[in-house]
């Protein structure tokens, strides 16, 4: 658009520079006509041959005009300025030539131009005339100003014409990219594992590098989480030697070895659920459908903790932004815990919320103060050692919940015993 308005503001000036010169040169053409149509006569004045000169000069106030200045007469002017002078004035001098503006009569603008000319022969006395002849600069003016208003409403419409290709081109032109676009939102979502699709010459490397990239990502998190899958394997081998020498030969020594190793199976366990957790974070496309996991932990748990009534409901829509081995390690926790603890019954609930998971895992069972709660829930520590469990479950749980943007509460249930509340990305 700058350059729409710079290039009118040249054109109009060109335009108007032209109008003007070729004004200058038809004046100078009727300047030439009254010269060759001018004789002097004996009293010093000039006799002009009607043959040579416009029509226009003899029509009063016509926009043409004439006038001779002689130093013995005083000079002549055209019938067109019936009884007015033509004063010029801002004279500029451009060889035989002087231009100049003046004011005609019914308040025209003038462009004037005047020559001084000899007509005696050489061997006479010497008789100066100064010829002037006189335009209307309305009709330059009104040339230019249609000029002006055919230019800029030509060059509006151009500039809206471009804007509207620049528009349809970029739309047009930055299609493949938005098809890039939804397809990366696919790969996040877990709707899909690779960019699919024909792009154009200038974006498929761009869809090659990608796919490769996540395929190179999925290699490395694969091969990181088999590593420490093998080197939990490595250290709980010695472990379970060492437990079972220990529990051979009973004494403080063994007491002792006993426990180290608890503890050192308890470590295990818990990083090797945050690496594995961690891991899956990298990796994209994960997608895992949440009924079909909160159904298999109710029947392969309820199996387990015969007796307990195990309540689920959830929505088949419900997806987990996240692998489904770290849904099942969290869920699986907390609704094995509440089991644990259950008389009779344990309801399982979960609803989504402004793109977030919400689980609810409560139990009928003796519940736990505020207090208890607290240490339960922040500081993984075990309040009774008679039910079976390493004591980490609710730990991996707050943990991973984290490594996922969510987090895990307990609070206490309206069926009498604890409500265990964990939050977690969903895929909208």
């Amino acid at each position: 658009m700058l350059g729409l308005a710079v290039g009118g503001l040249v054109l109009s000036n060109a335009f108007g520079m032209a109008a003007q010169n070729n004004f200058d040169a038809t004046l100078q053409a009727d300047m030439d006509s009254l010269i060759a149509a001018a004789e002097p006569d004996p009293h010093g004045g000039v006799t002009l041959q009607g043959r040579f000169l416009s029509h226009n000069f003899d029509r009063v106030y016509s926009g043409l005009y004439y006038q001779i200045k002689s130093g013995k007469n005083g000079g002549q002017i055209s019938r067109s300025l019936f009884d007015k002078q033509i004063v010029p004035v801002e004279e500029s001098r451009k060889g035989a030539l002087t231009w100049g503006t003046a004011d005609g009569p019914e308040n025209q603008k003038l462009r004037v131009v005047s020559r001084r000319v000899d007509l005696t022969p050489d061997d006479a006395a010497d008789a100066d005339y100064t010829f002037m002849v006189a335009g209307d600069l309305s009709e330059v003016d009104r040339q230019t100003a249609e000029f002006n208003t055919t230019l800029f409403w030509s060059f509006l419409l151009l500039g809206f014409g471009l804007i509207g290709a620049i528009l349809v081109q970029v739309k047009i032109g930055l299609l493949p990219l938005r098809r890039v676009s939804g397809a990366l939102a696919k790969i996040r979502d877990g709707e899909a594992r690779r960019l699919d699709g024909n792009f154009p010459t200038e974006i498929a490397p761009l869809a090659s590098e990608l796919n490769s990239l996540i395929q190179h990502s999925e290699e490395v998190v694969g091969r990181a989480r088999t590593h420490v899958s093998n080197l939990a394997h490595f250290l709980k081998t010695p472990l379970s030697v060492l437990a079972a020498e220990a529990d051979a030969e009973p004494g403080v020594l063994a007491d002792t070895v006993k426990k180290q190793v608890f503890s050192m199976r308890r470590q295990v366990d818990h990083y090797l659920s945050r690496a594995r957790a961690a891991g899956s974070l990298d990796v994209l496309g994960n997608r895992t459908h949440v009924s079909a996991v909160v159904d298999d932990l109710a029947r392969v748990i309820g199996r387990i903790h015969a007796g307990i009534v195990i309540d689920a409901e959830c929505d088949e829509n419900f997806y987990f932004r996240g692998e489904r081995q770290d849904l099942e390690e969290m869920l699986g926790n907390l609704i094995d815990n509440a089991c644990k603890w259950a008389k009779t019954r344990v309801r399982v609930r979960c609803e989504k919320t402004e793109g977030r998971l919400r689980f609810r895992i409560e139990d009928d069972g003796p519940g736990l103060s505020a207090e208890q709660r607290a240490k339960v829930g922040e500081r993984g520590e075990r309040l009774d050692e008679s039910v079976p469990g390493s004591g980490l479950g609710l730990a991996i749980v707050r943990d991973i919940s984290r490594l996922y943007g969510g987090f895990f509460t307990l609070d206490a249930s309206s069926l009498g015993g604890v409500l265990a509340y964990l939050e977690l990305p969903a895929i909208t």
